[in-house]
């Protein structure tokens, strides 16, 4: 089997350093673990509006499909011009065209940072909900009928709950706590969260050697704040996922370190959980440490999918070297209280990587 391609997208702002950072990481794990990863590149974001009048063109898409993974680099899709005019928002995009229904978003405080101990992945679906530009087929899921009242479709269906239930399940049969909490607001929504929470409920009774409970959304929030040690595995729906999942990496130390996987059945893509920092572009400041532990999730769900050991390896010597370098204040970026440029914290995850690969190979 030849070495997987991974498809490298800068997006905007901030993205272009801190995906030259990740690929600097992942070209050393390349070397150090000779795993034969290619590497191609494609314009996204402002620029290619400039080009070719989209920030996402349908030659982009296609590349996604045809590579083994996908990392992306934030962008500023909130500053993009409508729809109408090219401005979709490529996160979006690839999650629907690529069927990334999990957005996998681990929250845990590394060694060295003065933070709230916290060790928690939340689950959250990724295809439909609230967000308006992937719950529907054709057209927006929100509209307005006449000046002065818009309306937003929820949309939540039974098999994209399941899915999800199944797939934080099978995560947390890997983790220690085995635990798995469903968040929802049944009280309010009882028909779109009832569908989730019938699903997840039925999940839940294939699985008996994992502990599962229920919270409203709102009292969740107040909990994480209160003692996040609790909460192991988090499951919920796309906009709950999306804001709780924010709220645990704040408190695990900052947003600048919450890693995420956005995976399918047959595609994946790693991604930056923050946004393009546009006020910091250029000044080589930005913390790398999301999008490079994004990406050792991508290594780690290929070794998983293609059963290789030195991807396994690779992916754990990315999550060390970035470990060792978050632990120490002359490796860690300015938000984080230390000293380090960008491309100074992804060269100490580096060098710790070659080290682990010569070990692997001895």
């Amino acid at each position: 089997m030849s070495g997987p391609t991974l498809l490298l997208l800068d997006g905007d702002g901030i993205g272009p350093e801190i995906v030259a950072a990740t690929r600097h990481v992942l070209e050393t794990a390349n070397a150090a673990f000779a795993l034969g990863l290619t590497f191609t590149t494609a314009t996204i974001g402002f620029d290619a509006l400039k080009e070719s009048g989209t920030t996402i063109p349908d030659a982009v898409v296609e590349a996604a499909l045809a590579a083994d993974g996908v990392v992306l680099g934030p962008v500023s899709h909130n500053d993009y011009p409508p729809v109408a005019e090219g401005g979709l928002n490529p996160s979006g995009t690839l999650r629907k065209k690529l069927d990334l229904y999990a957005n996998i978003r681990p929250a845990k405080t590394p060694p060295g940072v003065d933070a709230t101990p916290v060790d928690l992945v939340t689950v959250r679906e990724n295809t439909e909900g609230f967000y308006a530009d992937r719950n529907m087929a054709e057209g927006p899921g929100e509209f307005m009928p006449e000046p002065g009242i818009a309306l937003a479709i929820r949309k939540i269906t039974s098999r994209a709950s399941r899915r999800i239930a199944d797939a934080a399940f099978r995560l947390a049969e890997t983790r220690g706590a085995k635990h798995v909490t469903a968040v929802h607001k049944a009280n309010v929504l009882r028909l779109s969260d009832g569908v989730f929470l019938a699903e997840t409920r039925a999940v839940a009774a294939e699985h008996p050697g994992i502990r599962y409970d229920e919270v409203l959304i709102d009292a969740m929030a107040a909990h994480l704040v209160r003692d996040a040690s609790r909460y192991d595995v988090i499951v919920t729906t796309n906009m709950y996922g999306d804001i709780l999942s924010d709220l645990a990496a704040e408190l695990s130390g900052s947003l600048g370190l919450a890693a995420s996987l956005n995976a399918g059945e047959t595609h994946a893509m790693a991604q930056a959980q923050h946004g393009s920092a546009p006020d910091i572009a250029g000044k080589g400041l930005a913390n790398p440490a999301s999008l490079i532990g994004s990406a050792a999730m991508l290594l780690h769900w290929l070794a998983e999918r293609r059963g290789s050991d030195a991807l396994a390896a690779a992916a754990r010597a990315v999550d060390d070297g970035l470990a060792a370098a978050l632990a120490d204040a002359s490796s860690r970026t300015p938000d984080l209280g230390g000293t380090a440029g960008t491309m100074d914290c992804a060269a100490t995850v580096a060098a710790r990587i070659l080290a682990a690969g010569k070990a692997h190979a001895e």
